[in-house]
């Protein structure tokens, strides 16, 4: 759940009106501070935060400054994380399913290069030879995570080269002299218990001995926050003493020490957010009380796209009497945010607040039915900076290409009508 107070949230919708996107500086660096703590001290640890969670630049250089490195998985987050004072050596390029333009420009900007399809390494083996070290992205065939839409290391995933695949990835990387310097693994989002994340590790270790040039391995993430009151979650400290033992015999074994890489996304940044609405209406219906918020899945997606559960908090009357509600949005579809969930009485006008909103949810947005999408703000010190204005309806035309040919055909048809 969102763990920074709220009490200030209606002051904060006055301002910089609603819906609104409110994340908080401390808990991010908190919860930096936590996990990048959680691993011995003898150890070179790297953490990653997985641009695709947060993308506003002010989020990037505030993980920047606390010693972050990148992960990014497109050009565009690349060139956000260089904006936001990243080198490209701080930055890991992770694709998935992207053809070879796309990889060039990353080699010619001269981030790392992770590459998780056969195909793609002989291509790239091929234009580049050995010039450019790589990381390769294996797949463990581990079924991992709170759901099969957030899991991403079984058999069918789209995602890495398969560990069953070895013996053909060494016959590219041999022949063509390619210098492996990286390997990557990520299994699924979600992940409570300890032994299913070190099942995994565990695999990836064992290939990494037939890799000999290695300087780092990256073990993706995948920890679980919590989403309700009183969740289990993942424990990162027990976490990090595991890892640190099972990595310390590992470098022993492989002969040197090597950079440990995690990437998390929602572990650093999704109770550090909360999407703040306004109540447009209550209705009444034989079977249910809605509450109508201003917002919708265009905003919020994350209920309707992977039936997320996300705790919802009437801010405005804290004190009211306890009653269900099942909160909905204002878009022209099936738009729901929680069935029979238990409220403060809600009131037209009051704000509601969405907790866990600081992971998956604004990068996520869109203009869908043709709306426009929140303000963000940021947390600092008891102050609220505005770091993302509001779009406006020109944003909503703004790169269209308006055409004359119309006036044409209608002035044709007006003369054929007349005729």
């Amino acid at each position: 759940m969102t763990t920074f107070p709220l009490n200030q949230a209606t002051d904060w919708v006055e301002e910089f009106g609603s819906p609104l996107y409110v994340y908080d500086a401390a808990t991010i660096q908190q919860q930096y501070r936590r996990i990048s703590g959680a691993f011995d001290d003898d150890l070179n640890v790297g953490i990653h935060f997985a641009c695709k969670a947060l993308n506003n630049l002010n989020i990037l250089r505030l993980l920047k400054a606390e010693g972050a490195g990148l992960d990014a998985v497109s050009l565009g987050e690349i060139h956000l994380g260089l904006q936001a004072g990243f080198t490209p050596d701080e930055i890991l390029f992770t694709p998935n399913g992207v053809g070879m333009g796309e990889i060039r420009a990353a080699v010619e900007i001269g981030v790392h290069i992770n590459i998780d399809n056969l195909e793609t390494l002989e291509e790239f083996a091929n234009e580049f030879g050995n010039s450019i070290p790589i990381c390769v992205r294996i797949n463990p065939h581990i079924m991992a995570g709170g759901n099969a839409k957030i899991s991403v290391g079984h058999i069918d995933s789209k995602f890495g080269i398969s560990i069953h695949q070895m013996r053909h990835l060494h016959r590219i990387v041999d022949h063509m002299g390619l210098h492996v310097h990286g390997l990557h693994m990520h299994t699924g989002s979600d992940i409570i218990d300890i032994a299913s994340f070190m099942r995994g590790a565990n695999l990836l270790l064992e290939v990494a001995h037939d890799f000999k040039e290695l300087t780092y391995i990256d073990f993706g993430s995948g920890f679980k926050i919590g989403y309700k009151p009183h969740e289990r979650t993942t424990d990162i400290e027990a976490f990090g003493a595991t890892m640190s033992a099972r990595f310390k015999v590992f470098c022993l074994e492989y002969g040197r020490d090597l950079q440990l890489i995690f990437e998390p996304g929602k572990f650093l940044v999704s109770e550090a957010g909360a999407l703040l609405t306004t109540v447009n209406s209550t209705k009444t219906t034989p079977s249910t009380v809605f509450a109508q918020v201003d917002s919708g899945f265009n905003h919020f997606p994350r209920p309707m796209l992977y039936d997320a559960y996300h705790h919802i908090e009437n801010i405005s009357n804290p004190e009211g009497e306890n009653r269900l509600y099942t909160i909905v949005g204002y878009i022209c579809e099936t738009d729901t945010f929680g069935y029979d969930r238990q409220l403060s009485e809600v009131r037209r006008g009051d704000v509601l607040a969405f907790h866990n909103a600081g992971a998956y949810c604004s990068t996520m947005a869109s203009n869908y039915n043709s709306r426009v999408r929140p303000a963000e703000v940021l947390v600092m010190h008891g102050q609220a900076h505005l770091i993302r204005e509001r779009e406006t309806i020109e944003d909503l035309t703004r790169g269209i290409v308006a055409l004359d040919l119309f006036q044409e055909e209608v002035k044709a048809s007006e003369e054929f009508v007349l005729n």
